[in-house]
């Protein structure tokens, strides 16, 4: 895992309103680096830091970003708060909570009010969100579109051989 390059411009801003959430959202930083997209990760609390919240997502799209993954647990207002502060995507990554098993979390994210979406992907599911900016990103992106589509590929071909293994295994036993 890593920062973006020197020379490469991030596209994909990764924000946790928690250094807790790091173990949850450093699997979008794996996916991104996987597919050599540029990102940045910031701590930024939408109620501890508000201000600091205002200037990076209000400046998110001058700074070269493209799309933002805000992840949060409980009350989880950071991706909505921060949708509601810039014009790019943003996709909310719902925490796991002890309390209530990350459903409050989901709730939060997935009930934004008409006019301020926020894509919202399943209760610690980074990865997830990092394949779903990267879509977003191919649209544009040729080069990632085909190494979206070799993924792809790799996916089903894992899917196949668990199958194979699968009947095998009925095949010895029956």
């Amino acid at each position: 895992m890593h920062n973006s390059p020197k020379n490469n411009v991030p596209k994909v801003g990764i924000l946790m309103g928690s250094d807790s959430d790091f173990d949850i959202m450093k699997e979008a930083a794996l996916v991104l680096d996987e597919f050599a997209v540029p990102y940045e990760v910031s701590v930024i609390s939408a109620h501890r830091t508000p201000k600091e919240l205002e200037q990076y997502a209000s400046g998110a799209a001058d700074r070269g970003l493209k799309v933002l993954i805000a992840g949060a647990g409980a009350a989880a207002h950071l991706p909505g708060v921060t949708a509601a502060l810039t014009l790019l995507p943003v996709i909310g990554v719902p925490i796991y909570s002890k309390k209530l098993s990350g459903q409050d979390s989901l709730y939060s994210i997935v009930q934004m009010p008409a006019g301020i979406p926020v894509a919202t992907v399943g209760i610690d599911n980074a990865r997830n969100a990092a394949l779903l900016a990267i879509q977003m990103l191919a649209i544009g992106d040729e080069t990632l579109m085909e190494a979206l589509g070799e993924f792809r590929k790799r996916l089903a071909d894992a899917a196949r051989q668990k199958n194979r293994k699968i009947q095998e295994k009925l095949n010895a036993i029956s």
